[in-house]
């Protein structure tokens, strides 16, 4: 699962994003609430554990934008509150459970797990929009614009990663283990060539860049500047 953890207390966030990569899973952390419900609105994610209070912004009016917004992705409450209208509070809000400090991770996954077997009943995506790109995921379909893009599927899939990973640095590692299923480096230009190639299809023929090297670390999406 791909999961945000909104959590300013560093040593619980530590905690939460240490367990879920033992776990094989995939976290992303913000440690604000302004900054986490960004994420939450322009990423995908599978689930969000968001703590109850947070500077700037509070983990009830994260939830309560969320759902105001269309966004459905599940949510787990994190919180030092355990009083009986505190968690309905927060389950009207929106969210779809609620765990109260101090918690064993063993049981923060199980809740998560339990919210990813109900997943299926969601709606799911099926098209991927950022600026003026367009990938339809059903059709296998790519436009920019009114142009419509021929892309070679291991470009297909390159340029979905991207998509659902707008606006984030993605490292040649990320990409040769999400996009070609390598756990290893195989000593080869893979990536950059076909970086290059998509970039040829995606950013030449047309004005503004959308896909960008950033030096020393990877590559990323976004809109153009």
């Amino acid at each position: 699962m791909k999961v945000l953890v909104i959590e300013d207390d560093r040593s619980t966030a530590d905690y939460v994003v240490a367990g879920l990569k033992e776990e094989g899973h995939d976290p992303d952390h913000s440690a604000s609430g302004p900054n986490g419900l960004e994420l939450a609105c322009t990423r995908d994610y599978d689930a969000i554990v968001v703590d109850r209070m947070l500077p700037g912004l509070d983990g009830l009016s994260i939830v309560k934008a969320l759902r105001s917004s269309g966004r459905d992705t599940p949510v787990i409450f994190l919180t030092s509150v355990s009083g009986l209208d505190d968690r309905v509070e927060g389950l009207e809000a929106g969210a779809d459970d609620y765990l109260v400090k101090p918690f064993a991770f063993s049981e923060l996954m199980a809740r998560l797990n339990a919210l990813a077997r109900r997943s299926p009943l969601r709606r799911e995506e099926t098209v991927l929009k950022v600026g003026d790109l367009e990938m339809n995921l059903i059709a296998r379909t790519v436009r920019r614009g009114a142009s419509e893009i021929d892309l070679q599927p291991r470009e297909f899939r390159l340029l979905e990663y991207m998509m659902r990973n707008r606006g984030r640095v993605l490292t040649r590692t990320m990409l040769l283990e999400r996009v070609w299923e390598f756990h290893f480096d195989p000593k080869t230009n893979v990536v950059e060539t076909h970086v290059s190639r998509l970039r040829s299809k995606v950013d030449r023929p047309f004005s503004g860049e959308m896909i960008r090297t950033i030096r020393g670390s990877g590559y990323m999406l976004n809109t153009p500047a």
